[in-house]
């Protein structure tokens, strides 16, 4: 597949550079970080109801753009290199895929309205104990008159504590693996929800532990049935791991750029650091990784694009999770690599508060470990290449 930027894309891409440079420097983010929800609410909701950032994939029918993943990853990328805290990914790369592909039309013009509109911040909870596969989906959805009655936890959701509709799996009682897997909407403000923030390396980005105890949901709030349940939620997990793999790119480029201007100032034996040949090759291996991390990441969104498109080849299902898999692999260890370098590059004051390579370094230690480590995508390429069950 051959990919170059439109010249749409690249006034996307500009445009979205010019906002947060403006909105998320150095200071912004800073002063993100110590609000209760990582996020200052301004900024958000002139990305939603100005830039129209999270109408991007919505079809046009519920009031959004119409647009594509390869888009949303183009924000995405500019989105990780200026560390910008919002509900933008949470939002726009787990809630609205899964509504997208429950195909459930009801919901779907309830909800998807409101999220192209800035109007609500989504996510995603799906996970009981730490993992991607079905079994770590441990909540029970207890079969009961005119609905069911939802009963369990969820581990790190991001954005959990702060989203006003969430989207949760539950499996039916004694089913195991992939069966009886289903999905329902709750609304932010549930009764019998407890939602509490986790402490998190990464300042830039919430988590939180849900827990739902007896949780009572109607027929009208299950997105997708356990016939189809596992399949949405298998998909749009891979969906996100790409969307992340671009934010990971922007972080990692930002971290090389970072250093960049800091070798070219800083002077050691009246000559600037960055003309030491050891340096040039530290630089030159930093930027070769982000550079296949981006080649990864936007061929991964191109097969996202497809897999999300109502008209598009079901075989393309089938390649989602290695395309997923190979562009969070190269980006998680781009970005870590760049980051760290940046430490290092920057000498003494590399780990200083007051400067920024530090901020990027946690986030790249977060993001690795976020919806499935490189150890862990590796098994699941392997596993797939030697014909073995994932």
């Amino acid at each position: 597949m051959e990919f170059a930027f439109t010249e749409e894309h690249l006034m996307i891409r500009d445009s979205a550079e010019r906002f947060l440079a403006q909105v998320s420097d150095s200071h912004a983010v800073r002063a993100a970080m110590i609000r209760p929800d990582a996020h200052d609410p301004e900024v958000w909701q002139r990305i939603g109801q100005e830039l129209y950032w999270p109408a991007l994939m919505v079809p046009e029918r519920f009031g959004g753009m119409g647009l594509g993943f390869v888009e949303l990853a183009i924000l995405l990328e500019q989105s990780g290199r200026y560390l910008l805290g919002s509900p933008l990914f949470a939002t726009a790369c787990l809630a609205t895929p899964a509504l997208l592909l429950g195909h459930n039309e009801a919901i779907q013009e309830h909800w998807l309205g409101s999220i192209a509109a800035g109007e609500t911040r989504a996510t995603l909870a799906f996970a009981s104990v730490p993992g991607l596969d079905a079994c770590s989906v441990k909540t029970v959805a207890e079969p009961r008159s005119g609905g069911w009655v939802l009963d369990g936890q969820y581990a790190q959701v991001i954005d959990g504590a702060s989203a006003d509709l969430l989207i949760v799996a539950a499996r039916a009682p004694g089913t195991l693996g992939e069966q009886g897997i289903s999905l329902f909407v709750l609304p932010g403000d549930t009764s019998r929800m407890i939602r509490k923030p986790l402490a998190t390396l990464d300042q830039t980005r919430r988590l939180a532990h849900i827990e739902l105890h007896q949780v009572q949901v109607s027929e009208a709030q299950q997105l997708c049935g356990p016939e189809q349940g596992w399949a949405v939620l298998r998909d749009t997990l891979l969906v996100a791991t790409i969307g992340l793999a671009a934010e990971q790119t922007g972080g990692a480029q930002q971290a090389l750029d970072l250093t960049l201007a800091y070798i070219g100032e800083r002077r050691q034996f009246k000559r600037t650091i960055a003309s030491f040949q050891a340096i040039k090759h530290r630089c030159a291996d930093m930027m070769l990784q982000v550079e296949c991390a981006r080649s990864a990441a936007y061929y991964a969104a191109c097969v996202a694009q497809e897999r999300l498109d109502p008209a598009g080849d079901a075989a393309v299902a089938r390649e989602l999770e290695l395309a997923a898999a190979t562009a969070k692999i190269h980006a998680s260890e781009a970005f870590f690599h760049c980051a760290a370098e940046s430490i290092q590059l920057h000498g003494g004051v590399g780990f200083t508060w007051e400067y920024d390579p530090h901020l990027y370094f946690k986030r790249a230690r977060a993001g690795e470990q976020l919806l499935g480590s490189p150890a862990l995508h590796r098994e699941r390429l392997a596993a797939h290449l030697l014909g073995e069950q994932a």
